[in-house]
Protein backbone atom coordinates (compact mmCIF):
# COMPACT_ATOMS: atom_id res chain seq x y z
CA UNK A 1 0.00 0.00 0.00
CA UNK A 2 2.87 2.39 0.75
CA UNK A 3 3.99 2.34 -2.88
CA UNK A 4 0.49 3.24 -4.06
CA UNK A 5 0.33 6.17 -1.67
CA UNK A 6 3.72 7.32 -2.92
CA UNK A 7 2.50 7.08 -6.50
CA UNK A 8 -0.62 9.08 -5.71
CA UNK A 9 1.51 11.73 -3.96
CA UNK A 10 3.77 12.07 -6.98
CA UNK A 11 0.78 12.22 -9.31
CA UNK A 12 -0.82 14.89 -7.12
CA UNK A 13 2.35 16.98 -7.18
CA UNK A 14 2.55 16.67 -10.96
CA UNK A 15 -1.06 17.72 -11.37
CA UNK A 16 -0.57 20.69 -9.05
CA UNK A 17 2.42 21.88 -11.09
CA UNK A 18 0.53 21.37 -14.34
CA UNK A 19 -2.46 23.47 -13.28
CA UNK A 20 -1.39 27.08 -13.62
CA UNK A 21 -2.45 29.77 -11.20
CA UNK A 22 -3.86 32.58 -13.32
CA UNK A 23 -3.64 36.32 -12.80
CA UNK A 24 -4.87 39.15 -15.00
CA UNK A 25 -2.70 42.26 -15.15
CA UNK A 26 -4.79 45.46 -15.18
CA UNK A 27 -4.02 47.74 -18.10
CA UNK A 28 -4.50 50.77 -15.83
CA UNK A 29 -4.25 51.39 -12.10
CA UNK A 30 -7.53 51.65 -10.19
CA UNK A 31 -9.31 49.26 -12.56
CA UNK A 32 -10.17 45.58 -12.58
CA UNK A 33 -11.76 45.46 -9.15
CA UNK A 34 -8.42 45.35 -7.33
CA UNK A 35 -7.39 47.44 -4.34
CA UNK A 36 -4.46 49.79 -4.97
CA UNK A 37 -2.06 51.25 -2.44
CA UNK A 38 -0.12 54.49 -2.96
CA UNK A 39 3.62 54.03 -2.60
CA UNK A 40 6.26 55.92 -0.68
CA UNK A 41 9.17 56.91 -2.98
CA UNK A 42 11.48 54.66 -0.92
CA UNK A 43 9.43 52.03 0.94
CA UNK A 44 12.37 49.83 2.05
CA UNK A 45 14.59 51.16 4.81
CA UNK A 46 17.09 50.11 7.47
CA UNK A 47 16.91 50.48 11.24
CA UNK A 48 20.31 50.64 12.93
CA UNK A 49 20.61 49.72 16.60
CA UNK A 50 21.44 52.97 18.39
CA UNK A 51 24.85 52.10 19.83
CA UNK A 52 25.93 50.27 16.65
CA UNK A 53 24.98 53.00 14.18
CA UNK A 54 28.41 54.75 14.12
CA UNK A 55 30.15 51.43 13.49
CA UNK A 56 27.90 50.64 10.53
CA UNK A 57 28.70 54.02 9.00
CA UNK A 58 32.43 54.16 9.77
CA UNK A 59 33.66 50.55 10.07
CA UNK A 60 31.46 48.50 7.72
CA UNK A 61 32.44 49.06 4.09
CA UNK A 62 29.31 47.45 2.65
CA UNK A 63 26.88 49.88 4.29
CA UNK A 64 27.22 52.73 1.83
CA UNK A 65 27.18 50.47 -1.25
CA UNK A 66 24.25 48.37 -0.07
CA UNK A 67 22.18 51.51 0.46
CA UNK A 68 23.44 52.99 -2.81
CA UNK A 69 22.30 49.90 -4.72
CA UNK A 70 18.71 50.66 -3.71
CA UNK A 71 19.17 54.34 -4.52
CA UNK A 72 20.30 53.37 -8.00
CA UNK A 73 16.92 51.69 -8.49
CA UNK A 74 14.65 54.30 -6.92
CA UNK A 75 16.61 57.51 -7.44
CA UNK A 76 16.28 58.19 -3.69
CA UNK A 77 18.51 57.13 -0.81
CA UNK A 78 16.61 54.64 1.36
CA UNK A 79 15.26 55.88 4.70
CA UNK A 80 17.09 54.96 7.89
CA UNK A 81 16.04 54.89 11.51
CA UNK A 82 18.54 54.98 14.37
CA UNK A 83 17.17 53.42 17.54
CA UNK A 84 16.31 50.23 19.34
CA UNK A 85 16.75 48.91 22.85
CA UNK A 86 19.95 50.89 23.46
CA UNK A 87 18.30 54.24 22.67
CA UNK A 88 16.66 53.94 26.11
CA UNK A 89 20.05 53.19 27.64
CA UNK A 90 21.76 56.16 25.99
CA UNK A 91 22.09 59.67 27.33
CA UNK A 92 23.41 62.72 25.55
CA UNK A 93 26.74 64.14 26.76
CA UNK A 94 27.63 67.52 25.30
CA UNK A 95 31.19 67.22 26.63
CA UNK A 96 32.27 64.14 24.68
CA UNK A 97 33.73 64.32 21.20
CA UNK A 98 33.14 60.59 20.65
CA UNK A 99 30.24 59.19 18.71
CA UNK A 100 29.41 56.82 21.58
CA UNK A 101 31.06 55.90 24.87
CA UNK A 102 30.43 52.50 26.50
CA UNK A 103 32.15 49.36 27.70
CA UNK A 104 31.23 45.70 27.14
CA UNK A 105 32.85 42.45 28.20
CA UNK A 106 32.57 41.04 24.67
CA UNK A 107 32.30 42.74 21.25
CA UNK A 108 29.19 40.62 20.68
CA UNK A 109 27.37 42.33 23.56
CA UNK A 110 25.17 45.40 23.55
CA UNK A 111 26.01 47.95 26.26
CA UNK A 112 23.86 48.23 29.37
CA UNK A 113 24.46 51.98 29.39
CA UNK A 114 26.13 54.49 27.10
CA UNK A 115 26.54 58.15 26.29
CA UNK A 116 26.72 59.85 22.93
CA UNK A 117 27.96 63.21 21.76
CA UNK A 118 26.90 65.74 19.17
CA UNK A 119 29.22 64.02 16.66
CA UNK A 120 26.81 61.06 16.71
CA UNK A 121 24.07 63.32 15.33
CA UNK A 122 26.46 65.06 12.96
CA UNK A 123 27.26 61.63 11.52
CA UNK A 124 23.54 60.94 11.15
CA UNK A 125 23.25 64.30 9.39
CA UNK A 126 25.83 63.27 6.82
CA UNK A 127 23.43 60.71 5.36
CA UNK A 128 21.67 61.87 2.20
CA UNK A 129 18.40 60.04 2.85
CA UNK A 130 15.70 60.67 5.44
CA UNK A 131 16.60 59.91 9.05
CA UNK A 132 14.52 59.01 12.10
CA UNK A 133 16.42 59.43 15.37
CA UNK A 134 15.31 57.51 18.45
CA UNK A 135 15.94 59.17 21.81
CA UNK A 136 15.60 58.11 25.44
CA UNK A 137 12.32 58.26 27.36
CA UNK A 138 12.90 55.28 29.64
CA UNK A 139 15.38 57.11 31.90
CA UNK A 140 12.77 59.83 32.49
CA UNK A 141 15.29 62.62 32.02
CA UNK A 142 13.36 64.84 29.67
CA UNK A 143 15.78 67.77 29.67
CA UNK A 144 18.61 65.51 28.50
CA UNK A 145 16.37 64.24 25.70
CA UNK A 146 15.37 67.79 24.76
CA UNK A 147 19.05 68.79 24.60
CA UNK A 148 19.72 65.89 22.23
CA UNK A 149 16.63 66.65 20.18
CA UNK A 150 17.78 70.23 19.65
CA UNK A 151 21.11 68.97 18.27
CA UNK A 152 19.26 66.48 16.06
CA UNK A 153 17.10 69.23 14.59
CA UNK A 154 20.11 71.44 13.93
CA UNK A 155 22.55 68.78 12.67
CA UNK A 156 20.45 66.16 10.84
CA UNK A 157 19.51 68.00 7.66
CA UNK A 158 17.19 65.24 6.47
CA UNK A 159 15.60 64.61 9.86
CA UNK A 160 12.19 63.08 9.28
CA UNK A 161 11.16 62.43 12.87
CA UNK A 162 12.27 61.82 16.44
CA UNK A 163 11.17 58.81 18.47
CA UNK A 164 10.71 59.21 22.20
CA UNK A 165 11.41 55.78 23.60
CA UNK A 166 11.58 52.26 22.19
CA UNK A 167 9.09 49.46 22.95
CA UNK A 168 7.68 51.06 26.10
CA UNK A 169 5.63 47.97 27.00
CA UNK A 170 8.89 46.47 28.28
CA UNK A 171 9.91 49.44 30.44
CA UNK A 172 8.60 47.97 33.67
CA UNK A 173 10.32 44.60 33.35
CA UNK A 174 13.53 46.33 32.21
CA UNK A 175 13.58 48.51 35.30
CA UNK A 176 13.28 51.80 33.44
CA UNK A 177 12.78 54.69 35.88
CA UNK A 178 9.80 56.14 33.99
CA UNK A 179 7.88 52.94 34.79
CA UNK A 180 8.98 52.70 38.42
CA UNK A 181 5.38 52.96 39.63
CA UNK A 182 2.50 51.32 37.84
CA UNK A 183 2.75 51.03 34.05
CA UNK A 184 0.13 50.30 31.44
CA UNK A 185 -0.82 51.31 27.89
CA UNK A 186 -2.89 54.18 29.28
CA UNK A 187 -0.09 55.46 31.52
CA UNK A 188 2.42 55.15 28.69
CA UNK A 189 0.07 57.01 26.33
CA UNK A 190 -0.19 59.89 28.77
CA UNK A 191 3.60 59.91 29.09
CA UNK A 192 4.09 59.84 25.32
CA UNK A 193 1.60 62.63 24.79
CA UNK A 194 3.26 64.88 27.38
CA UNK A 195 6.71 64.20 25.99
CA UNK A 196 5.54 64.80 22.42
CA UNK A 197 4.33 68.26 23.38
CA UNK A 198 7.35 69.10 25.56
CA UNK A 199 9.97 67.98 23.04
CA UNK A 200 8.10 69.27 19.99
CA UNK A 201 7.61 72.71 21.50
CA UNK A 202 11.20 72.83 22.79
CA UNK A 203 12.63 72.24 19.30
CA UNK A 204 9.94 74.46 17.78
CA UNK A 205 9.12 71.96 15.07
CA UNK A 206 5.86 70.27 14.10
CA UNK A 207 5.18 67.61 13.07
CA UNK A 208 8.36 65.95 14.33
CA UNK A 209 7.45 62.88 16.44
CA UNK A 210 7.31 59.24 15.34
CA UNK A 211 4.80 57.99 17.90
CA UNK A 212 3.98 54.52 19.20
CA UNK A 213 7.05 52.31 18.65
CA UNK A 214 5.71 49.31 20.54
CA UNK A 215 6.31 45.66 19.68
CA UNK A 216 3.39 43.77 21.25
CA UNK A 217 0.71 42.83 18.77
CA UNK A 218 -2.16 45.32 18.54
CA UNK A 219 -4.73 46.29 19.56
CA UNK A 220 -3.06 46.73 22.98
CA UNK A 221 -0.07 49.08 22.74
CA UNK A 222 -1.15 49.89 19.19
CA UNK A 223 -1.67 53.10 17.24
CA UNK A 224 -5.47 53.10 17.41
CA UNK A 225 -5.32 52.83 21.20
CA UNK A 226 -2.74 55.64 21.38
CA UNK A 227 -4.58 57.94 18.96
CA UNK A 228 -7.72 57.68 21.07
CA UNK A 229 -5.84 59.37 23.94
CA UNK A 230 -4.39 62.24 21.90
CA UNK A 231 -5.83 65.73 21.77
CA UNK A 232 -5.30 68.17 18.92
CA UNK A 233 -2.19 69.65 20.55
CA UNK A 234 -0.46 66.27 20.65
CA UNK A 235 -1.54 65.38 17.13
CA UNK A 236 0.05 68.48 15.63
CA UNK A 237 3.47 67.19 16.72
CA UNK A 238 3.01 63.63 15.38
CA UNK A 239 4.66 63.00 12.01
CA UNK A 240 4.12 59.25 11.76
CA UNK A 241 2.83 56.30 13.78
CA UNK A 242 5.16 53.31 14.03
CA UNK A 243 5.01 49.76 15.27
CA UNK A 244 7.57 46.97 15.48
CA UNK A 245 7.06 43.45 14.19
CA UNK A 246 9.06 40.21 14.39
CA UNK A 247 6.93 37.32 13.09
CA UNK A 248 9.35 34.53 14.09
CA UNK A 249 8.70 30.85 13.42
CA UNK A 250 10.42 28.32 11.18
CA UNK A 251 11.68 29.02 7.68
CA UNK A 252 8.63 27.20 6.32
CA UNK A 253 6.12 29.29 8.27
CA UNK A 254 8.05 32.54 7.86
CA UNK A 255 8.25 32.45 4.05
CA UNK A 256 4.67 31.25 3.57
CA UNK A 257 2.72 33.81 1.54
CA UNK A 258 -0.44 32.82 3.36
CA UNK A 259 1.32 33.30 6.69
CA UNK A 260 2.74 36.70 5.70
CA UNK A 261 -0.69 37.94 4.65
CA UNK A 262 -2.23 36.71 7.90
CA UNK A 263 0.48 38.32 10.01
CA UNK A 264 -0.01 41.72 8.37
CA UNK A 265 -3.78 41.71 8.81
CA UNK A 266 -3.12 42.12 12.56
CA UNK A 267 -2.21 45.74 11.81
CA UNK A 268 -5.20 46.66 9.64
CA UNK A 269 -7.09 48.61 12.32
CA UNK A 270 -3.99 50.53 13.40
CA UNK A 271 -3.13 51.45 9.81
CA UNK A 272 -6.69 52.66 9.25
CA UNK A 273 -6.59 54.73 12.45
CA UNK A 274 -3.33 56.43 11.40
CA UNK A 275 -4.57 57.13 7.88
CA UNK A 276 -7.77 58.61 9.29
CA UNK A 277 -5.55 61.16 11.03
CA UNK A 278 -3.74 61.84 7.76
CA UNK A 279 -0.52 60.33 9.12
CA UNK A 280 1.63 57.57 7.58
CA UNK A 281 1.93 54.24 9.38
CA UNK A 282 5.32 52.52 9.26
CA UNK A 283 7.12 49.49 10.60
CA UNK A 284 9.77 51.48 12.46
CA UNK A 285 11.67 48.32 13.37
CA UNK A 286 11.17 44.83 12.01
CA UNK A 287 12.91 41.67 10.94
CA UNK A 288 12.43 37.92 10.87
CA UNK A 289 13.06 36.84 14.47
CA UNK A 290 13.56 39.15 17.46
CA UNK A 291 16.77 39.37 19.47
CA UNK A 292 19.13 39.60 16.52
CA UNK A 293 17.58 36.69 14.65
CA UNK A 294 17.69 32.90 14.78
CA UNK A 295 20.68 31.10 13.25
CA UNK A 296 18.54 28.40 11.63
CA UNK A 297 16.08 30.87 10.15
CA UNK A 298 17.20 34.48 9.71
CA UNK A 299 20.26 34.12 7.40
CA UNK A 300 18.51 31.72 4.99
CA UNK A 301 17.21 32.29 1.48
CA UNK A 302 13.75 31.50 2.82
CA UNK A 303 14.10 34.54 5.08
CA UNK A 304 15.14 36.48 1.99
CA UNK A 305 11.94 35.45 0.24
CA UNK A 306 10.01 36.45 3.37
CA UNK A 307 11.74 39.85 3.27
CA UNK A 308 10.63 40.37 -0.33
CA UNK A 309 7.02 39.29 0.13
CA UNK A 310 6.72 41.01 3.51
CA UNK A 311 7.78 44.36 2.05
CA UNK A 312 5.31 44.01 -0.79
CA UNK A 313 2.37 42.86 1.33
CA UNK A 314 3.11 45.60 3.88
CA UNK A 315 3.19 48.23 1.14
CA UNK A 316 -0.04 46.82 -0.27
CA UNK A 317 -1.50 47.10 3.25
CA UNK A 318 -0.75 50.86 3.30
CA UNK A 319 2.27 50.51 5.57
CA UNK A 320 4.37 53.27 4.02
CA UNK A 321 7.88 52.22 4.99
CA UNK A 322 9.48 49.11 6.43
CA UNK A 323 12.71 49.56 8.40
CA UNK A 324 14.65 46.29 8.76
CA UNK A 325 16.60 46.23 12.00
CA UNK A 326 20.38 45.72 12.07
CA UNK A 327 21.91 45.00 15.46
CA UNK A 328 25.36 44.35 16.88
CA UNK A 329 27.97 44.22 14.12
CA UNK A 330 29.30 40.67 13.98
CA UNK A 331 26.50 39.23 16.11
CA UNK A 332 23.44 39.65 13.93
CA UNK A 333 21.79 36.69 12.25
CA UNK A 334 19.16 38.74 10.41
CA UNK A 335 21.43 41.51 9.15
CA UNK A 336 21.47 42.08 5.40
CA UNK A 337 25.21 42.67 5.39
CA UNK A 338 28.23 42.75 7.68
CA UNK A 339 31.94 43.42 7.52
CA UNK A 340 32.78 40.20 5.68
CA UNK A 341 29.72 38.61 4.09
CA UNK A 342 26.35 39.36 2.57
CA UNK A 343 23.10 37.98 3.90
CA UNK A 344 20.50 36.21 1.77
CA UNK A 345 17.73 38.58 3.01
CA UNK A 346 19.40 41.46 1.16
CA UNK A 347 18.49 39.78 -2.12
CA UNK A 348 14.82 39.77 -1.14
CA UNK A 349 14.92 43.43 -0.13
CA UNK A 350 16.65 44.35 -3.37
CA UNK A 351 14.06 42.45 -5.43
CA UNK A 352 11.18 44.17 -3.64
CA UNK A 353 12.85 47.52 -4.20
CA UNK A 354 13.27 46.71 -7.89
CA UNK A 355 9.54 46.02 -8.22
CA UNK A 356 8.54 49.23 -6.41
CA UNK A 357 11.21 51.54 -7.85
CA UNK A 358 9.79 54.80 -9.24
CA UNK A 359 6.27 53.38 -8.99
CA UNK A 360 3.30 55.26 -7.54
CA UNK A 361 0.85 52.41 -6.91
CA UNK A 362 0.90 48.73 -6.03
CA UNK A 363 -1.74 46.06 -6.21
CA UNK A 364 -1.86 42.38 -5.30
CA UNK A 365 -3.50 40.10 -7.82
CA UNK A 366 -3.95 37.31 -5.25
CA UNK A 367 -6.08 37.27 -2.09
CA UNK A 368 -3.34 36.11 0.26
CA UNK A 369 -4.91 32.73 1.05
CA UNK A 370 -2.55 30.48 -0.94
CA UNK A 371 1.19 30.00 -1.27
CA UNK A 372 1.25 31.81 -4.62
CA UNK A 373 1.55 35.59 -4.91
CA UNK A 374 1.40 38.11 -7.70
CA UNK A 375 1.95 41.87 -7.47
CA UNK A 376 1.95 44.65 -10.05
CA UNK A 377 3.47 48.12 -9.66
CA UNK A 378 2.21 51.12 -11.63
CA UNK A 379 3.63 54.46 -12.74
CA UNK A 380 2.22 57.84 -11.72
CA UNK A 381 0.04 57.84 -14.85
CA UNK A 382 -1.33 54.41 -13.94
CA UNK A 383 0.56 52.27 -16.46
CA UNK A 384 1.76 48.84 -15.29
CA UNK A 385 5.53 48.81 -14.82
CA UNK A 386 6.52 45.44 -13.39
CA UNK A 387 5.00 42.27 -11.94
CA UNK A 388 6.39 39.92 -9.32
CA UNK A 389 5.41 36.26 -9.03
CA UNK A 390 6.25 34.22 -5.92
CA UNK A 391 6.06 30.50 -5.23
CA UNK A 392 6.32 30.19 -1.45
CA UNK A 393 6.20 26.38 -1.40
CA UNK A 394 9.08 25.32 0.82
CA UNK A 395 12.03 23.40 -0.63
CA UNK A 396 14.51 22.06 1.91
CA UNK A 397 17.14 21.01 -0.62
CA UNK A 398 16.47 17.28 -0.41
CA UNK A 399 14.38 15.07 -2.72
CA UNK A 400 12.76 16.57 -5.81
CA UNK A 401 11.87 20.24 -6.15
CA UNK A 402 8.28 20.91 -7.12
CA UNK A 403 7.27 23.52 -9.67
CA UNK A 404 4.22 25.73 -10.11
CA UNK A 405 3.02 27.29 -13.36
CA UNK A 406 1.92 30.93 -13.33
CA UNK A 407 -0.17 32.36 -16.16
CA UNK A 408 -0.35 36.10 -16.69
CA UNK A 409 -3.15 37.52 -18.80
CA UNK A 410 -3.96 40.99 -20.11
CA UNK A 411 -0.46 41.50 -21.49
CA UNK A 412 0.60 43.51 -24.52
CA UNK A 413 3.36 42.84 -27.02
CA UNK A 414 4.91 39.53 -28.02
CA UNK A 415 7.51 39.00 -25.31
CA UNK A 416 8.51 40.15 -21.83
CA UNK A 417 11.81 40.20 -19.98
CA UNK A 418 12.19 38.72 -16.50
CA UNK A 419 14.75 38.10 -13.76
CA UNK A 420 14.61 35.11 -11.44
CA UNK A 421 15.37 35.22 -7.71
CA UNK A 422 16.61 31.77 -6.82
CA UNK A 423 18.94 29.60 -4.74
CA UNK A 424 19.66 25.90 -4.27
CA UNK A 425 16.99 25.74 -1.57
CA UNK A 426 15.13 27.81 1.00
CA UNK A 427 17.87 26.89 3.47
CA UNK A 428 20.73 28.32 1.37
CA UNK A 429 22.96 30.79 3.19
CA UNK A 430 25.33 33.18 1.46
CA UNK A 431 27.66 33.17 4.46
CA UNK A 432 27.95 29.38 4.15
CA UNK A 433 28.65 29.32 0.41
CA UNK A 434 25.07 29.16 -0.84
CA UNK A 435 24.47 30.48 -4.35
CA UNK A 436 21.70 33.08 -4.10
CA UNK A 437 21.15 35.22 -7.18
CA UNK A 438 18.80 37.65 -8.88
CA UNK A 439 18.96 37.49 -12.67
CA UNK A 440 22.15 35.45 -12.31
CA UNK A 441 23.92 38.21 -10.38
CA UNK A 442 25.18 38.32 -6.82
CA UNK A 443 26.30 40.92 -4.29
CA UNK A 444 29.96 40.72 -3.39
CA UNK A 445 30.88 39.81 0.17
CA UNK A 446 32.42 42.68 2.05
CA UNK A 447 31.52 45.52 -0.28
CA UNK A 448 28.03 44.77 -1.71
CA UNK A 449 28.91 45.52 -5.32
CA UNK A 450 26.88 43.74 -8.01
CA UNK A 451 28.85 40.89 -9.56
CA UNK A 452 28.54 38.55 -12.53
CA UNK A 453 26.80 38.60 -15.92
CA UNK A 454 23.10 39.34 -15.93
CA UNK A 455 20.70 36.58 -16.98
CA UNK A 456 17.45 37.90 -18.44
CA UNK A 457 14.72 35.45 -19.35
CA UNK A 458 12.33 36.00 -22.25
CA UNK A 459 8.67 35.14 -21.80
CA UNK A 460 6.65 34.58 -24.97
CA UNK A 461 3.32 36.41 -25.04
CA UNK A 462 0.56 34.84 -27.13
CA UNK A 463 -2.93 36.33 -27.31
CA UNK A 464 -2.08 38.52 -24.32
CA UNK A 465 -0.98 35.55 -22.20
CA UNK A 466 2.34 34.25 -20.89
CA UNK A 467 3.03 31.15 -18.82
CA UNK A 468 6.12 30.57 -16.72
CA UNK A 469 7.14 27.94 -14.19
CA UNK A 470 8.55 28.81 -10.78
CA UNK A 471 10.22 26.17 -8.68
CA UNK A 472 9.36 25.92 -5.00
CA UNK A 473 11.03 28.78 -3.11
CA UNK A 474 11.54 31.05 -6.11
CA UNK A 475 10.33 34.42 -7.36
CA UNK A 476 10.28 36.10 -10.74
CA UNK A 477 10.45 39.83 -11.50
CA UNK A 478 8.68 40.55 -14.80
CA UNK A 479 9.19 43.78 -16.72
CA UNK A 480 5.93 44.89 -18.33
CA UNK A 481 7.47 47.83 -20.23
Amino acid sequence: MASYFGLFALLGAAIQGAIAVTFTVPTQAHTGGYRYAPLDPAPVGISFEFFAFPSYFTNVTATSQCLSNWKDLTGIWPPIRIGGTTQDRAQYDSRTSAYVVYSVSSPADAPASLTFGSSFLTLAGSYAGSVVVGLNRGKNQIQNTIDAAKIAVSQVKNLLAIELGNEPEYYSRNGQPIASGSWSPAIDAASQNNWDISVGSAVNKAPIIQAGNSNDSPPQWGAAELIATENSTVKQYVKTYAHHNYPGGTVTSLMSHRGISSNLHVFDADVAAALKEGKPYVFGETNSVSGGGAAGVSPTFGAGLWTMDYVLRASYSNISRTYFHHGTVGNCQYCFWGRYSMGAPYYGAYTATALLAKASYLTALDDGTTNYAAYVSFSSDGKPLRALLYNSDYFSGSSSRSSQSFELRGLIGTSLKAKRLTAESAMSRVDQGGNVSLGGQTFTDGDCTISGPETVESLAVTNGQATVALKASEALLVYLQ
